[in-house]
Order: C-alpha cells, then structure tokens, then sequence
C-alpha cells in the first residue's frame, strides 16, 4: 500500500490564488487605447490641446473627446481615421498601429464607397454662387493696362499734331508729284502695345478677401465650400486638372475628401501641407492666412 503518492492530481491542478495572478498579468501587459496613448504622446511634447487644435485645425471638443476614446463627435469612421492620424502626426506618434486599433475595435476598414453618398448627410440644397471677383478684377486691370498702353502711343493734341519721341528721326517730307503738290502717304495707325501678361490671376487676389483656389492635380477628389456663414459655395467632385475658386469676405471653409490629390492655394501664397492620398481634411481660412508658420511655395 503507497502512502503519500506526490503524483495525485490535486497536486497538478493549479490553485485559484495562481489564475488570478495569471489573470492580473495579462491586463498589466495590456496595451493603452488610442486616447491615452494620443495623451501621452502629446504631454510628452510638451502640447497643449490648444496647440494641438491650432497646428491640425482639429476642434477642441473633438480633441478632448478622442483623448477620452470618444469618437462619435467625429461624424463617422472616415472622419476619425483622418483625426487620428492627424493627431497621431501632430505629437510625433505613428498613426498606423492607431488605425488597426481603431478598425479592429470598430468592425474593420469598410469597403470603398463613392464619395458622394458617403457625405450625403452633409449636402442642402446648392445655393446660386457669388460672382467670380478674382476673374473680374483681373480682367479690369488688363483692360486698364491696354487703355493707357493704346492712350501713350495715339494720343495727340486737339489739332491733330504728333509728338515726335525724343531720338527719333524726324518725319521724312511727301514725295511732290509733278504738279507741284506732294502726294498724300497713307496714314499709319498706331497699334496698341500688347499688355504684358500678370504672373498670374492667383497674384491678383484682392487683399480685402480671402480667396481660395483648388486644383486637383493628382487624381479626382470631392470637395466641399462654405462661406463664414456656413452658405454652401460648391459640393461635388473636382476632376483631376480641373480648379475651383471661393472668395468670401471674411471666410471659407473646405471639406478635401482626397487631401493629397489636390493643390491648394490660399490669398495667392501655395499651401504646402504634407496631406496624404485618401486624407480627408477639414479647413478653414481668413484673410490673414497663411500663417506665418506654415511652409510656403517657392
């Protein structure tokens, strides 16, 4: 008869007191959610929600809510994919590990839809746009230059008489016919000067207003444009090479379905954000920007 068998299976069996250990370890080694690590990362640089609001043009509620794993403020995945990684950028953080988490929790990466019925909730009925002043200006002043250019080179007094430019070879008398009177010469008419081109009509951009052109340059994108007073300027999709101008007196706000497709400037200065293909990007811009601190053409 064995006394004290050390092989019985009570003895295996792992105690209570060993799982719970094991299951404290696991939640230990857990990695932080999209918000806490986004808040550590932006304490870690030293940034305010403030600074983070100014520099990505993410609002400040929005910004505090993803801090709090809140992302129903960000009307929709699209949207909050393109506030992470924003944000993600911003506090000097990789995005990509942020977005796998944020899909894995939220059902995955949905399939391409077109652009237009994604934003379907946004659009109202297009309201008659506001003249094209960039266009008007710039005409005005080709007009003005071709007057004055056509007035220096016709103009003469009131009898008639042409003065003779200063170096210039006097006028060569009329050939006399045989009768003694000189033969007529055809009378030359002065041709206005050709006015020289301006830089561009981007360059001659009222400073009373902002002004905004888009090009998309890469690839098609949907758009969308507001006035400071929230009007609908245009919604659609701008073609690739196809450019789009807004003005307004104090404001324009953009909706960029495909931020890195498209060129953008602003009050006659390019806008050289590193926008990404398929970034959606929400923007506003007055009659003081751009900024000092953002990166400029040329």
């Amino acid at each position: 008869m064995s006394i004290g068998n050390s092989n019985s299976p009570e003895e295996k069996r792992p105690s209570t007191d060993d799982r719970s250990e094991d299951r404290i370890v696991e939640r230990t080694v857990e990695e932080p959610s999209i918000g806490t690590a986004l808040k550590k990362a932006r304490i870690a640089a030293g940034l305010t929600v403030d600074e983070v609001s100014s520099t990505t043009r993410v609002r400040i509620p929005i910004v505090h809510a993803i801090e709090e794993d809140d992302f129903t403020r960000c009307g929709g995945d699209v949207y909050a994919r393109g506030h992470i990684r924003t944000l993600a950028r911003a506090v000097h953080l990789d995005p990509a590990p942020l977005i796998e988490s944020y899909d894995a929790a939220h059902g995955g990466r949905p399939a391409p839809t077109p652009a237009a019925p994604m934003f379907e909730a946004e659009r109202i009925r297009p309201e008659r746009q506001r003249p094209n002043w960039t266009a008007a200006m710039v005409a005005a002043i080709v007009a003005v230059i071709g007057f004055v250019g056509f007035t220096a080179f016709s103009g003469g007094d009131e009898k008639g008489k042409r003065p003779v430019a200063e170096g210039s070879a006097a006028p060569k008398p009329a050939p006399k016919q045989s009768g003694g009177k000189p033969a007529a010469q055809p009378q030359q008419t002065p041709q206005a000067p050709k006015p020289e081109p301006s830089d561009s009509a981007i360059a001659q951009a009222p400073k009373d207003i902002v002004t905004v052109v888009l090009t998309a340059e890469t690839g098609e994108s949907w758009i969308s444009a507001k006035d400071h007073s929230g009007r609908l300027l245009f919604d659609g999709t701008l073609a690739q090479g196809e450019s789009k101008t807004f003005t307004d007196k104090e404001s324009v706000d953009l909706v960029l379905g495909d931020a890195g497709a498209v060129k953008l400037f602003v009050n006659g200065k390019e806008i050289k954000d590193d926008f990404q293909p398929g970034q959606v990007e929400r923007l506003t811009y007055t009659k003081e920007d751009p900024l000092q601190n953002q990166p400029q053409a040329g």
